[in-house]
């Protein structure tokens, strides 16, 4: 048997200093510039520095600057996809999630609890749960109600009354919306309602939960 709440189930900063210290073993383009000028200013006129040498630590001097650049370019272009990527993260809310799982994990004598997204209001439905084998171990009738996420929760019964054996489950649902068009809908499928970025990692929030965008499989 499973019982219903009867009701759509979308469940409902610090701030920190940091202080930076200037690495001054390493030398840039600037410090670089200052010892040639420095070397220039104080070289022997009798015996100049040659135009070679000269030559060869300007071309030093020209890789080094080419370099940093190089760096800062690609520093800022990881910062622009990073920050379009999360745009692009943004941009799905609204859409549908597909986990990629229709399963429940569930344990003898306990109720197991989870969620179905019904895109169109309810006129009629039947929720099942079957074995890995395809078997129907429970069935619950839904009530009538708008679209939306439903927390239903099963009381790890059979059809008959018998505890159901701890293992996995699958969870799908037919229903008739209010049009009486015949619908199916599915464990694992839910509608994107906002994304949060925490701690570098992005997490949708579809049901009550917030989940990996990487554990999402499809969104449209």
């Amino acid at each position: 048997m499973i019982t219903s709440t009867g009701e759509n189930a979308a469940i409902t900063p610090e701030y920190q200093t940091t202080t930076t210290t200037e690495d001054k073993s390493v030398l840039g383009k600037d410090d670089f510039m200052t010892l040639l000028l420095v070397e220039l200013q104080n070289q022997d006129p009798t015996e100049p520095t040659d135009t070679e040498t000269i030559l060869t630590q300007t071309s030093e001097l020209a890789s080094l600057e080419s370099a940093e650049n190089t760096n800062k370019a690609l520093e800022d272009l990881a910062t622009t996809l990073g920050t379009s990527q999360e745009f692009s993260m943004i941009s799905a809310i609204g859409k549908t999630a597909d986990l990629g799982t229709d399963t429940i994990s569930h344990d003898e004598g306990a109720n197991t609890t989870f969620e179905i997204y019904f895109p169109n209001n309810i006129e009629q439905g039947t929720v099942e749960i079957t074995d890995t084998n395809g078997n129907v171990v429970s069935t619950m009738e839904v009530p009538a109600g708008e679209a939306g996420v439903y927390q239903l929760t099963w009381d790890g019964q059979d059809s008959a009354g018998n505890l159901a054996e701890s293992g996995v489950y699958h969870v799908n649902a037919n229903y008739t919306d209010t049009e009486q068009e015949a619908l199916s809908t599915r464990l694992g499928v839910y509608p994107i309602e906002s994304i949060k970025f925490d701690d570098g990692q992005s997490l949708a929030k579809v049901g009550s939960n917030y989940v990996a965008m990487d554990s999402i499989s499809e969104i449209y």
